[in-house]
């Protein structure tokens, strides 16, 4: 290597490189670390370098050096360079590796307009000292390179413009915490603070984009998921765009309900004109997602949805597919289609669907969510009505053409509208649920706004986080987490604002949270049971039920001090109704788990003070935000024991937690032999779980003989996850044949078979609106 190579300092002098100081910084990222060599990264960056090389250069240089090496034989280059990223990135913040003390630091990000105002307002020099006190700072070395990127590209507060970053990780931390206990009295907030901030900051709890990325920011939208339902008139139309639009420009994730909207060919004030169908105004649904980008990244997305006996389904079910022409397609979209009980009896019997314009029979939308009964008796009674419009299809047609949609584009969803409403914390004859969201976990009241400024419809809003299970030791901790979690969220919905009045009126009134989970595929692991082979079963059950129970009594702790919330008397809780008491009984057959927790004395505990929180838990696929754990995403099984992801920044690698020791016992995606395992896992989580859960299907077409999946297995898949249960169906997944690794790892795999490794786009939570694994 060349000494006399020039350096060009931030200050643009010019010095000898002093190789030294470059050994000392890859010295010291690598302390305490295994299979790591500071050679190793000192020359494969030393050949990079050039004369007149910038001091930034050279620190980007030795941490894609060490990024590079990462692997599954030398896992913890990952902390080398993500230390050698957060020393960068430290650099460029704060101009030193130290950060300043945080009352400074707020100061001056306060009158930078960076941070909020309140902060000052709220607390005072000598608060802000104690938080100090509670910040560790070298928390930051635990984050993994992946997490650090993503911190850097998505969470940090920065100028997107010219790239400037003005915070570490723990302030962060620490200030999400002080915004979101701002209005606890004084006497216990600050212990609050210090208590969400080690949950937090030890990764024990996740929080989701929009909180890491806007709270303590001016701007004042956190909520994930955003549920929107359409009318069937021009101006509840237009008012649902509107509304897209504003939520899309704050980015949410947006789940559509579409389904009242009447069948092309439908009367129009009394036969004056026809109607011209769902198509062109669900293109105009998409143009308003489409319209705003996120952060300057991408446009907005949403998932639609409409009920299967639509008179129009056979063109809505193939909006996303590559055949057809612009004018018969809407592929922008995603689509979920509502199936229940009728339904699929229809297609066991081989029997017919009768599909329907909505507008031609009164009352048949409403009692599709609100009572099963009913809606048999109308159906039964419009099919055999000879005066109304209708067509008939063969059920089995009808269901594969669904598949086959689902399994060619991957985004045609499933949401079983009867399981939403029987198995629901709301009582669907006041407050059905006719819809999810973007990433089909949130099942919500919605009404149709009837105009842009109407107050008594129904935007439903969903505030996350998630419990990461890798991280906890015993099902005891669920107590301390679920009441950080539910306070701080609680805390979040009178702190945001709401740029649609429909939304705070809904979430003023039911308060609603989604708490979920991410890293199952470790916690398995390292529990020593698997996805495929049924071993799980029992822990899951204990683990869910923990969870859940822990929730609602930390919601009904919360209702004891600030009152349950207004519209408590619509959920079936009201009624003394637990999620215990309305799951499906066939669960039973294949988990034959006791109840662990006091059910009943929580049960006269919410009849008599109610509960904050009109729901509390939703499964959520977490992408991101795992990553920024180091955790396996949600609840599903990684595709290999690597993870790379393509960013802005190149390659990004990251190995499953604990790879060495685990490698053997952790279930790769395509090495569980069937989805029968993993759908009874589902199953036995929703058995607790208030809200739904992304749950996906997954399927490799080499193992059959044709080279195609059976259409059987498909179906037996649906009536499988309907028998158990399962509210929705979110991605299937389909093993494309090609290799699971890129070119370069792939080489590394034909040597070492046990590493798996494998490549995924790059993706986000439900608010950046691509969740895909």
């Amino acid at each position: 290597m060349n000494n006399d190579l020039l350096v060009t300092k931030r200050n643009g002098e010019q010095e000898p490189i002093d190789l030294e100081k470059i050994h000392k910084v890859i010295t010291w990222a690598a302390e305490g670390l295994d299979n790591v060599s500071v050679s190793q990264v000192e020359i494969k960056a030393q050949i990079q370098f050039y004369d007149g090389i910038k001091t930034s250069e050279i620190h980007e240089t030795l941490i894609k050096s060490a990024a590079d090496l990462i692997s599954t034989d030398a896992p913890d280059y990952q902390y080398l360079a993500a230390r050698l990223a957060i020393f960068h990135l430290r650099k460029k913040a704060y101009g030193q590796f130290e950060p300043p003390a945080l009352y400074d630091h707020v100061a001056k990000m306060v009158d930078a307009g960076k941070y909020d105002t309140h902060l000052l307002e709220d607390y005072t020099p000598e608060e802000f000292a104690q938080m100090d006190d509670f910040i560790d700072h070298w928390r930051d070395m635990n984050f993994s390179y992946a997490a650090v990127k993503q911190l850097e590209g998505k969470y940090l507060v920065q100028n997107r413009v010219t790239g400037d970053i003005y915070e570490s990780a723990q302030f962060l931390y620490i200030l999400v915490a002080a915004c979101l206990f701002a209005n606890y009295p004084k006497d216990t907030r600050l212990d609050y603070v210090r208590r969400f901030y080690n949950a937090a900051s030890t990764f024990k709890l996740s929080l989701p984009t929009p909180i890491m990325s806007g709270v303590r920011t001016p701007t004042r939208q956190f909520s994930s998921c955003v549920l929107i339902e359409t009318g069937d008139s021009l101006d509840s139309i237009n008012a649902t765009a509107s509304a897209i639009v504003k939520y899309v420009s704050q980015r949410a994730g947006i789940g559509v309900n579409a389904g009242r909207i009447r069948a092309l060919g439908s009367p129009i004030r009394g036969g004056e004109a026809f109607h011209t169908g769902c198509i062109p105004f669900y293109k105009y649904f998409q143009t308003a997602v489409k319209s705003c980008s996120q952060g300057g990244v991408r446009g907005g997305a949403a998932t639609l949805f409409y009920p299967l006996w639509h008179m129009e389904v056979e063109s809505l079910l193939v909006l996303k597919n590559n055949r057809g022409v612009e004018e018969n397609r809407v592929r922008h979209l995603d689509y979920g289609v509502q199936f229940n009980k009728l339904m699929y009896q229809r297609m066991m019997k081989d029997g017919y669907i009768t599909l329907f314009s909505p507008s031609d029979v009164p009352g048949l939308y409403d009692a599709f969510f609100a009572d099963q009964e009913k809606f048999e008796a109308l159906y039964v009674q419009y099919e055999n009505d000879p005066s109304i419009r209708k067509k008939q299809i063969k059920a089995m047609e009808l269901f594969s053409l669904f598949m086959q949609e689902r399994a060619s584009t991957g985004r045609i969803y499933l949401q079983n509208v009867d399981h939403c409403n029987t198995h629901s914390p709301f009582d669907p004859k006041v407050a059905p649920v006719r819809q999810s969201n973007l990433c089909l976990e949130i099942a919500l009241p919605t009404k149709p706004l009837q105009h842009v400024n109407d107050e008594e419809g129904e935007i439903a809003l969903c505030t996350l986080s998630a419990f990461n299970l890798g991280a906890i030791k015993s099902v005891d901790e669920f107590e301390e987490l679920s009441d950080l979690a539910v306070r701080a969220l609680d805390s979040l919905l009178d702190y945001q604002d709401y740029p649609v009045p429909a939304a705070y009126n809904a979430t003023m009134n039911r308060r609603t949270l989604g708490v979920g989970v991410i890293n199952f595929a470790y916690f398995l692991a390292k529990n020593g049971v698997k996805y495929s082979d049924h071993s799980a079963n029992g822990l899951v059950h204990r683990t869910f039920e923990a969870m859940q129970y822990h929730l609602l009594k930390a919601s009904n702790n919360l209702a004891r001090e600030k009152g349950a919330c207004p519209k408590f008397n619509e959920t079936t809780y009201a009624q003394g109704i637990m999620p215990i008491d309305s799951y499906k009984k066939d669960l039973d057959s294949v988990c034959n788990e006791p109840l662990h927790m006091d059910w009943d004395g929580l049960r006269e505990d919410i009849k008599a003070h109610g509960l904050r929180n009109s729901t509390l838990s939703a499964l959520m696929p977490s992408e991101t935000s795992s990553q920024i754990s180091n955790a396996t995403n949600g609840i599903e099984p990684p595709r290999g024991h690597i993870s790379i992801k393509s960013s802005k920044d190149g390659i990004l690698k990251q190995v499953v937690p604990e790879y060495e020791s685990l490698k053997d016992k952790y279930e790769l995606l395509w090495d569980i032999p069937s989805n029968d395992g993993y759908l009874q896992l589902v199953g036995i989580m929703q058995k607790f779980i208030d809200q739904t859960i992304s749950a996906n299907t997954n399927y490799d077409p080499g193992k059959y003989d044709s080279g195609k999946v059976p259409m059987k297995l498909l179906l037996k898949d649906l009536l499988t996850a309907y028998k158990l249960g399962v509210k929705t169906l979110y991605y299937h997944n389909t093993r494309d044949g090609a290799s699971d690794a890129s070119s370069v790892e792939a080489k590394a795999q034909q040597q070492k078979p046990q590493a798996q490794e494998a490549v995924m786009v790059e993706d986000d939570d439900c608010a950046g609106g691509a969740c895909k694994i």
